[in-house]
């Protein structure tokens, strides 16, 4: 299924990809904390080296359901545009995220990156660590997440911080677990995303690529703030949690 696309079908743990009458449907069953278990879809190209596919502009379509609602869903899920910044190819080379993707995380999920969007849940979301005007905020990092402490220095200081790192996020009021129709347009400037022909999110900074597409659902947890909170770990998902997708088409231009 989505053969045209050439992708390649990643499993660990108890993961699983089945093929469904739509399309296919992503899955980990029983996974524990004792096990990352993840079912991926991803045109990571490893050959040679770590090689992606996608550059803007495109527009990504498909129509998608979970298994559980939002809260309920244990781990991380989504589907989108992103650099694997943790896969381990040529760990010589740095890779700060860059992503702009449909993103799921539950809690004790922390990724409070947008100063107006909950550290968790269902969301729209693009971020590009590796951009000119972040690298320029390194030197800042340790002094500003001191002063990330004192709540109205945090409202006052992180807008510009998350500016500069690109980051734009909004919630997904969708229920999780009915079809819904999603659409983002990767464009050179900024990032637009729909559901179901609704615009959800305008003018989002557009991260710069190339970045593969990818699709997945696991039982891991992250924690990233501006605080200077940063874990990871992973989370016990008893039954079977699924994302089911369909209709998936990548056009670029």
């Amino acid at each position: 299924m989505f053969s045209h696309l050439n992708l390649r079908h990643y499993l660990s743990g108890t993961g699983l990809i089945e093929p469904t009458a739509t399309g296919l449907r992503l899955e980990t069953h029983d996974a524990a904390s004792q096990q990352y278990s993840d079912a991926q879809l991803d045109d990571v190209n490893l050959a040679g080296g770590l090689r992606f596919r996608w550059r803007p502009p495109l527009k990504l379509s498909l129509r998608a359901r979970f298994s559980h609602p939002a809260g309920e869903l244990q781990g991380t899920a989504g589907f989108g545009f992103w650099n694997y910044p943790w896969l381990p190819v040529a760990p010589s080379v740095p890779r700060l995220p860059q992503a702009v993707w449909f993103f799921y995380g539950s809690p004790p999920s922390n990724m409070k990156l947008d100063l107006l969007c909950p550290g968790h849940g269902w969301k729209a979301a693009t971020i590009d660590a590796g951009r000119p005007s972040a690298l320029a905020l390194i030197p800042c990092a340790p002094p500003a997440v001191l002063l990330m402490q004192f709540p109205p220095l945090y409202h006052a200081l992180w807008p510009m911080i998350q500016t500069g790192v690109g980051v734009r996020e909004t919630p997904v009021a969708a229920p999780m677990t009915a079809w819904h129709s999603y659409e983002l347009e990767w464009g050179l400037r900024y990032a637009r995303f729909w559901v179901d022909g609704q615009l959800l999110l305008d003018r989002a900074p557009s991260p710069r690529g190339p970045l593969c597409f990818v699709a997945w659902i696991d039982n891991q947890y992250l924690i990233v703030t501006p605080q200077g909170r940063f874990g990871w770990g992973l989370l016990d998902a008893p039954g079977s949690q699924w994302l089911e997708l369909a209709d998936l088409t990548i056009t670029p231009g």
